[in-house]
C-alpha cells in the first residue's frame, strides 16, 4: 500500500492510538505516520480522556478490551462530556452483541483482532473522509427528496413531514446514498463500499445495524422507506396505496 493523502484538505489529521499492547501501538502508529498523519498513543482508558481532551484529535483508534477501563467506557465518556470525535473500536470479541454497543455508543466502525494494517489504514481513510465532509469540506449544494423526505447536504440536515431527524454522520451518508438512487435496489457490498470507504466481503453486520437505525428514526413519521430485497440489499422507495411493499 502506497501513501495516500489522509484528508480532502492540506491539513494533517490527529490520530489518537489507545492500547494496552506497546506492540499494537508501535505497529499502528507507524502504519498512520507512513500514511501522513500525526499520531500520539495512549496505553489506557484514563490516559486515553486525558489526551483526548489536550490534543484534540481528529479521530481515535480505541481498543476495546483494556484492564482499567475499557473502550467502550472511554466512547461513553467522551460521548457525555460532549466531545464527538469519530472513533473506531478495535475489538478480539467478533460478536454482533459488542459490534451494536459500539456503534449504539457512537462508533464509527470497528475492526477486529487479529487485523491487517492495511485494513485499519483504509478504515481510518474512510472515516476522516466523511468526517472531513460532515464539517462542510466538500459537501454538495444539494436537496434530495423522496416523498416527504428531504436531505439536505450543504446544511447537513434531514426533515420528514417538516420534522427533523437527527441523525450521526455515518447515519446521513448512508441516507444520503439511499436516496440519490432511489427506486435501485442496492446490495450490501455496494453500500460497504460506496458510504464506508472499503471492499468488504466479509459479514454485512454493519450495514444491518445502520439500516436499523434509519429506520428507527424515520418509520415513526411515516410509511416505510427503506425496503429489503431479500438476499440482495436495501432500497428506498415510497409505497402508495396499493404499491409494493417490503
Amino acid at each position: 500500500m502506497t501513501p495516500e493523502a489522509m484528508s480532502d484538505n492540506d491539513r494533517v489529521p490527529r490520530v489518537l492510538v489507545v492500547d494496552d499492547e506497546p506492540n499494537i501501538r508501535e505497529l499502528v502508529q507507524v502504519a498512520l505516520r507512513f500514511h501522513g498523519c500525526s499520531v500520539s498513543t495512549a496505553a489506557s482508558g484514563p490516559e486515553a480522556l486525558r489526551q483526548a481532551d489536550a490534543i484534540r484529535p481528529d479521530l481515535i483508534v480505541l481498543d476495546v478490551v483494556m484492564p482499567d477501563l475499557d473502550g467502550f467506557e472511554v466512547c461513553r465518556r467522551l460521548r457525555a462530556a460532549g466531545n464527538e470525535v469519530p472513533v473506531i473500536f478495535l475489538t478480539a470479541r467478533d460478536t454482533s452483541s459488542d459490534t451494536v454497543t459500539g456503534l449504539a455508543l457512537g462508533g464509527d466502525d470497528y475492526v477486529t483482532k487479529p487485523f491487517s494494517v492495511e485494513a485499519l489504514v483504509a478504515r481510518v481513510r474512510a472515516v476522516l473522509r466523511r468526517a472531513s465532509r460532515a464539517d462542510g469540506g466538500t459537501a454538495d449544494d444539494e436537496l434530495l427528496r423522496a416523498g416527504d423526505l428531504e436531505l439536505d447536504e450543504a446544511r447537513w440536515t434531514v426533515r420528514r413531514g417538516g420534522t427533523q431527524v437527527e441523525l450521526s454522520p455515518t447515519e446521513f451518508r448512508l441516507l444520503a446514498y439511499l436516496m440519490r438512487h432511489q427506486g435501485l435496489v442496492l446490495t450490501r457490498a455496494q453500500l460497504l463500499e460506496s458510504v464506508w470507504g472499503w471492499d468488504y466481503a466479509g459479514q454485512s453486520q454493519i450495514v444491518e445495524t445502520y439500516i436499523s437505525y434509519l429506520r428507527r428514526k424515520l418509520d415513526p413519521l411515516g410509511p416505510p422507506l427503506i425496503h429489503t430485497q431479500r438476499g440482495v440489499g436495501y432500497s428506498l422507495r415510497q409505497t402508495g396505496p396499493g404499491g409494493p411493499g417490503g
